[in-house]
């Protein structure tokens, strides 16, 4: 599998040992991850006992030469607002975050990995459901 985003779920059952998780992270050649995605794992390690060790769980991870880090760019404003308005248009609210993590994937072209269902309501995005 060539490049996959994934959501900030699937990097947290990956370090818990979901072998399903895992064995599909060992298939992807390039594994984008959104700045969103690291702010919330950032946020669930605050709140936390070992703040620490996942931060450093987490450098090892993203100084992986397949791991590719995406900030928020215009262009990736533009496509949160795209998709935005068509979730609102259908009456499919989503949390906000993702919508930041679909929108990076559009723009860089990948698929998505999640385990949120609701990713589905998003009109075009390619993803893989992990459920």
């Amino acid at each position: 599998m060539k490049k996959v985003m994934i959501d900030t779920s699937i990097y947290s059952l990956a370090m818990k040992g979901d072998h399903d998780v895992v064995d599909m992270l060992r298939k992807i050649d390039q594994i984008g991850i959104s700045t969103i995605s690291i702010g919330e794992l950032f946020s669930g390690f605050k709140a936390g006992s070992r703040e620490k060790i996942n931060r450093e769980e987490l450098e090892l991870f993203l100084d992986s030469p397949r791991v590719v880090v995406h900030g928020i760019e215009v262009e990736t404003a533009d496509v949160y607002a795209v998709i935005l308005n068509q979730l609102k248009c259908a009456g499919r609210p989503i949390p906000t975050n993702d919508i930041w993590i679909a929108a990076s994937a559009f723009q860089h072209g990948y698929r998505l990995f999640s385990k949120d269902k609701h990713f589905r309501f998003i009109q075009g995005l390619l993803h893989i459901n992990g459920a």
